[in-house]
């Protein structure tokens, strides 16, 4: 398989995404008397699915399809443009921003359907069938989603979310034609490695804003040390399967890779604001300890999810192992709920888990 190259150009879209991120992150960050309120919590994921769908779209494009050629490189530009609309409007106050989001969110996603539909006539066979069904299919989402401006309150989100996940749905109704044509498979894992490191990235901003605070207690550091070995510990075992476990000459649509990053990268942005709840805020102790593992857990099955089914095969895992990780924090959540412990044990039994889960799954 010819490995294609990660363009300039992309690096420079998954710069908007940083600040998409970031805002997404910070919704976490709202709590009421030592909890997140569950209004939050979905918020967080309304606003996450939009962030992650845009730019999939335009990585699975870029990724059959693309070419370093003007046409490809002006959409990408409007692209960036919508996107930049759609990260100012990121709020928790949903109704007073909801135009200028559903004008960057539809603007993005219309862009990739004309990218598409422009590609029909400029190829044959089972690509030209791919891009019309794709071009087309997305559209309809797209519709259905701009209906909601003529609706006030919960009717225009049901409108708009029943079109994102119709939006979402197309590639799964049309998988029997991605199969079709593959992915390029080095190409697709490197650029979600790319998506990865501004989620691990987002965790290394909460320490750095720890530190920034005038309330900073050196009493505390040991914290801060496990929070950062822990990043370095999850960014070891995802990298180094990655890079050394995978088989990236396998043949496939590669739909594994792109759902199951969407569980990664939402919980590296759970654990990112984590790190500040555990330190900045008054947390009640049982909500951050079931979120912090259930955020774990999250992270654990996705990760394996996507790299068993990409694995090479001598290197696949046995069902021993992954009973061992569930033990492990099964293990750690009881004992904590049992026995009342401080932040700092619960960031060691977290160590502890993703340094057992780096050492098996990367030897």
């Amino acid at each position: 398989m010819i490995h294609k190259k990660v363009s300039w150009l992309e690096l420079f879209f998954d710069l908007i995404f940083v600040a998409a991120i970031a805002k997404a992150t910070h919704v976490l960050l709202h709590l009421e008397h030592g909890v997140i309120p569950v209004e939050y919590l979905f918020k967080f994921v309304l606003i996450f699915i939009p962030i992650w769908w845009s730019w999939v779209g335009q990585t699975l494009y870029t990724n059959r399809f693309g070419e370093e050629k003007l046409p490809h490189r002006l959409f990408m530009i409007l692209q960036m443009f919508f996107m930049v609309v759609l990260t100012a409007s990121l709020s928790t106050d949903f109704d007073s921003y909801y135009i200028p989001f559903l004008i960057g969110y539809c603007g993005v996603r219309l862009v990739t359907a004309i990218q598409y539909i422009y590609t029909i006539r400029l190829e044959t066979g089972a690509k030209r069938e791919l891009a019309k069904r794709l071009g087309f299919g997305f559209l309809i989402g797209i519709a259905i989603s701009l209906l909601s401006v003529f609706f006030d309150s919960w009717a225009r989100y049901i409108l708009l979310y029943t079109g994102i996940f119709v939006d979402i749905l197309i590639p799964i109704i049309y998988r029997r034609y991605l199969k079709k044509v593959p992915v390029n498979t080095p190409h697709l894992l490197e650029r979600f490695g790319l998506l990865t490191i501004i989620l691990f990235g987002e965790s290394i901003v909460s320490l750095v804003a720890i530190f920034e605070t005038e309330s900073f207690l050196w009493g505390k550091v040991a914290i801060i040390l496990l929070a950062f070995l822990l990043i370095i510990a999850m960014w070891w075992q995802y990298f180094d399967n990655l890079e050394k476990k995978i088989d990236k000459e396998a043949v496939t649509s590669g739909q594994v890779i792109i759902y199951g990053h969407l569980f990664i990268l939402m919980s590296l942005s759970l654990f990112a604001a984590l790190i500040q709840m555990t330190y900045l805020y008054e947390v009640n102790s049982n909500f951050l300890l079931i979120l912090t593992f259930s955020t774990a857990f999250v992270y654990f099955l996705a990760t394996t999810a996507v790299f068993h089914k990409y694995r090479i095969p001598a290197h696949r895992l046995k069902i021993a192992h992954l009973l061992l990780f569930i033990a492990i924090l099964t293990f750690f959540l009881v004992f904590n709920l049992l026995v009342p412990v401080s932040e700092l044990l619960i960031l060691s039994e977290l160590l502890i888990f993703f340094v057992v889960y780096t050492v098996i799954t990367t030897k």
